[in-house]
């Protein structure tokens, strides 16, 4: 069945906002930067000399910003495998029917209200070495004097764990609403045949979350490489010695910090090129084994 608007002007109007959001705030700086990279840029932009791509080339030579792919790929693959994986868990938990458990599932999505430079603060405070309650605790646990300040270790995975914290909300929500949504009579079928609860997890619950699953990955890829400088810029600044000098960061830092704005836009291309070369293997690959009902 067929829906009609009155006025045919009707529906470009609704879509209008969006259609504008996207053009201001994505649309149009990229076409910017795409321009830009072609040029070397004065520090106050009143001149621009063009270089074709040398702007390119430079990337790839450049050992600093190899380290951020590096570094990128890293904090990357942490987020998404180790978040997911721990969502799903914390996930599976929540939905149990027990009483006083709707309050808890609530709560749990608080952490990803937070703004990444919020949920960066938290974590710096808790994890500071001179008077961090938590580094205190598991330097009495553990023995390990963890101090992301000086240490590029510690510093990248405190950097990758505060991150996947502050996204486990966001992921928690969509696992509940997958098993949740489970046919009943599937899993009562497995149990009334012998299957224990870890067999009926991974033999039925899991395959059927496929959907779900595939979509956060997809979205905390994109949070791993876009949505983390607040995060990297409160606590370490890409330090200690570039260890955490993910790509976002060193693109501002090259473009508002260095003034090297033909240097910055070349990397926002590449990084946007890089992400959705990602994306569109993601789609190609791992959405092919997706399970839909």
């Amino acid at each position: 069945m067929q829906t009609r608007f009155p006025n045919r002007f009707l529906p470009y109007l609704l879509l209008a906002p969006s259609v504008i959001v996207v053009l201001i705030f994505f649309v149009i700086p990229s076409v910017q930067s795409l321009y830009l990279s072609f040029y070397r840029v004065a520090p106050l932009g009143n001149r621009k000399i063009f270089i074709g791509f040398q702007n390119f080339a430079r990337l790839f030579q450049d050992p600093g910003y190899l380290n951020s792919i590096s570094v990128s790929v890293k904090f990357a693959g942490f987020v998404v495998l180790v978040g997911l994986a721990a969502s799903l868990g914390v996930a599976v938990v929540a939905n149990q029917r027990y009483r006083g458990f709707a309050v808890y599932r609530t709560m749990l999505i608080w952490p990803y209200a937070l703004s990444p430079a919020i949920a960066g603060l938290i974590w710096a405070m808790m994890m500071d070495p001179s008077f961090g309650i938590a580094a205190r605790f598991l330097r009495q646990l553990t023995g390990v004097r963890f101090s992301y300040l000086t240490d590029s270790t510690h510093a990248l995975l405190f950097v990758a764990i505060a991150a996947t914290w502050k996204m486990m909300g966001y992921n928690i929500i969509f696992f509940l609403a997958g098993l949740q949504g489970l046919p009943r009579e599937l899993l009562e079928a497995a149990s009334i045949d012998g299957a224990n609860a870890w067999t009926r997890f991974w033999r039925i619950a899991f395959p059927l979350l496929s959907p779900t699953t595939f979509f956060l990955f997809i979205m905390n890829t994109l949070y791993a490489f876009f949505q983390v400088f607040g995060l990297v810029h409160i606590t370490t600044e890409g330090g200690p010695g570039r260890a955490t000098d993910i790509l976002v960061f060193k693109l501002y830092r090259d473009g508002f910090v260095g003034m090297n704005t033909g240097f910055a836009s070349a990397q926002s291309i590449v990084l946007l090129i890089m992400v959705a070369a990602l994306t569109v293997i993601q789609f190609r690959y791992v959405g092919s084994k997706v399970f839909y009902r």
